[in-house]
Parts: structure tokens; C-alpha cells; sequence
């Protein structure tokens, strides 16, 4: 486990120079076990179908002792009606990916008043006490897009962005940086935003008005490749705009999530890039820093042993896991999760 606080005056000496930088480490003595209430936020798309597989063998290995996984199907009432199952049954964790970070705060707040820790996949609750927060930088989702397009794009054009749900602070972290990012860098880059609330028939709907008035989008940005893939090729296809990258009138387009059919995307050239969400990661660490706050164990702001870093929220930490660019040149990495899953 990482940033493990140890015990001990020994202990803080040995780790002294770490000390200087992030605070000598502490490990204090908690419950020590438990069972741990696991909610799918949706499964209606292939990155979170691919996280509750790795979910699934995590608990099968004997990660956490978990009651049966709940699905919410993005619906916030439906997760607060689940979490409360999860503490009937006497869940002493809980692991979620609230969709709807504003209206899950007293929840939270409830389960602090239980003493009943949360671990948050994804997505972060823009308030109420979390243990632990895990999910990429989303920020850098929408930074790392827009460079892309703007480097392909030589600064000029016109670009459809597909954002998420700007409720939701992933859909806003994209879209706030990816806009910062294209005023700041490449003002000749038309950006025309898409609200679709995750939904790909509305993002269809949309990108098909918008290529009825403008003939010259040479750009898409996906927010979440799960969702928007399939209709956003069927809709090109339809228009006789789905070009090979590389060949005349091609749109660029980049996503984010990473799944199999996002990299086949890529390396038939119907898509450029996208941004790999590691669902693997999201599942082993959800569940270990489950396992962690069951262990009483504690963590601060700094570097970790497995290449992400942690940082300090207003209502806990977060561990922000790296989310590496795909292109026809990686696209075939076997430390791509989404090439380790098509093996299986």
C-alpha cells in the first residue's frame, strides 16, 4: 500500500527525508475488517462493464470481504437507497461512483456520522467526508485533447467537443480545461460545446444539427468514448464523413476511456486518439483503499509506489491515477488494459 503512515520514533528517523518533503508517516490501529458495500454507478457502458469485471476479481481474490455489488444506474436515488441497504446490512465501507457529485452530500455526511468510510470511484463529491477519492485527472483529460487537436489541427478549425454531464465534476473538470486550454493556445480553433448528459443519443442528435450548419468540422473531442463512440462513427458513416486518418477531409477525432473498441477504432483509423481510463486501477484501488480505511490505516498528499499522486480535496484526498495517450503508435501495448481484457 502506498504512503502508508508507520509507527514509531524509529520509523519517522528512517523515513527523514521523505519527512522534509510530505510529513512523517503514521499507521494507526482500526477496526481491521468488515464487509465493504460496492455500488456500480451504471452498466450500460463498456468502461464501467469492464471495471465491475476487475471489481469482481478483486473480491474473488479476497482484496475486501464485499456484500453483493448494487447498481444505480444513475440514479442518485437509487445509490442513496443502496448505500442505505449496504449500512443495514452492516457495510463498515463503501465504495461508489456518484454521478451526481452535489446531491450526495448528506449521505456523506450521514456516513461520517457512522463512522463509515467512502471510497470514490471517478468522480469527486463536491462535498461531505471521503476516505479516499480515485480517479485521473480529468483536468488533464481535457488539457491532453486539446493539445492533440490543436497540434493536428495547426491551430486552425472548427471542433464539436462532446461533453459529459456538467453536473457531474468530471464533465466539468473536461470541458473547463480543454476551453482554457484552446482560448490559451489556439485561438483560431473554433470550439463548439455539446452538453449530452453522458447520453450518446443526445450527443447523435446534436452533432448531427451542428454538421448541418457547419460543413467544415475537422474536429470532435469525445468526453467519454463508452458512450459516444458507436453513435458518433454511425452518424460520420451515415454523412459520408468517416474518412481514414491520413487521407483527405479526415476529422480528427480524440476520446476518453480507452475501451477495446475505442483502440480497434484507432487502429482501423477511424478515430486518432483517446485517453485510457484505467478501469483496472480503478477497481484494485477502490478496493485496497476500502481495505486500507478498514485497517485504520491513514494517508497524506504526495507521490506514490504505483506512478499516481495523491492530493489534498476540501473534504478528503485523492489519488489521481495516470491516464496515458493512445495513438496508432502505442496502441498495441499490452500494459493498455483494454488490450489485457481482449486477450481474456
Amino acid at each position: 500500500m502506498t504512503r502508508l503512515r508507520t509507527t514509531g520514533t524509529a520509523a519517522c528517523a528512517v523515513l527523514l527525508a521523505v519527512a522534509a518533503l510530505t510529513g512523517c508517516n503514521r499507521e494507526s490501529n482500526g477496526a481491521g475488517g468488515g464487509k465493504v458495500g460496492i455500488d456500480m454507478p451504471r452498466t450500460d457502458t463498456d468502461f464501467w462493464n469492464s471495471y465491475q469485471q476487475y471489481l469482481e476479481k478483486g473480491v474473488d481474490k479476497g482484496t475486501v470481504s464485499a456484500l453483493p455489488l448494487s447498481n444505480s444506474q444513475n440514479d442518485i436515488s437509487k445509490l442513496v437507497a443502496n448505500v442505505q441497504a449496504f449500512t443495514d446490512q452492516g457495510a463498515k465501507a463503501i465504495v461508489m461512483a456518484p454521478q451526481d457529485t452535489g446531491a450526495i452530500s448528506s449521505t456523506l455526511e450521514q456516513l461520517e456520522e457512522k463512522k463509515i468510510p467512502v471510497v470514490s470511484v471517478d468522480t469527486r463529491p463536491d462535498s461531505g467526508k471521503i476516505y479516499m477519492v480515485v480517479r485521473a485527472d480529468n483536468r488533464a483529460y481535457g488539457t491532453k485533447a486539446c493539445e492533440y487537436l490543436g497540434e493536428k489541427l495547426g491551430g486552425k478549425g472548427r471542433v464539436a467537443e462532446l461533453q459529459g454531464d456538467l453536473s457531474s465534476i468530471n464533465g466539468r473538470d473536461r470541458s473547463q480545461a480543454f476551453a482554457s486550454c484552446m482560448k490559451k493556445k489556439y485561438p483560431g480553433i473554433k470550439v463548439h460545446e455539446l452538453p449530452t448528459d453522458w447520453k450518446g443519443d443526445v450527443a447523435s442528435a446534436k452533432l448531427q444539427s451542428l454538421l448541418a450548419q457547419h460543413k467544415d468540422i475537422n474536429g470532435i473531442y469525445m468526453q467519454a468514448g463508452g458512450v459516444f463512440l458507436q453513435p458518433t462513427l454511425a452518424l460520420l458513416e451515415q454523412k459520408r464523413l468517416l474518412k481514414p486518418a491520413g487521407s483527405d477531409k479526415h476529422i480528427t477525432i480524440i476520446s476518453n476511456d480507452g475501451i477495446p473498441e475505442e483502440l480497434d477504432a484507432i487502429r482501423s483509423g477511424k478515430i486518432d486518439a483517446t485517453l485510457s481510463q484505467p478501469a483496472d486501477l480503478y477497481a484494485k484501488w477502490a478496493l485496497n483503499y476500502a481495505k486500507a480505511a478498514l485497517d485504520g490505516k491513514t494517508f497524506k498528499p504526495g507521490p506514490t509506489d504505483h506512478g499516481s499522486n495523491i492530493v489534498k480535496i476540501e473534504n478528503g484526498l485523492e489519488d489521481q491515477l495516470p491516464a496515458p495517450l493512445v495513438t496508432k503508435e502505442n496502441v498495441d501495448d499490452k500494459k493498455l488494459w483494454a488490450n489485457q481484457l481482449e486477450k481474456k
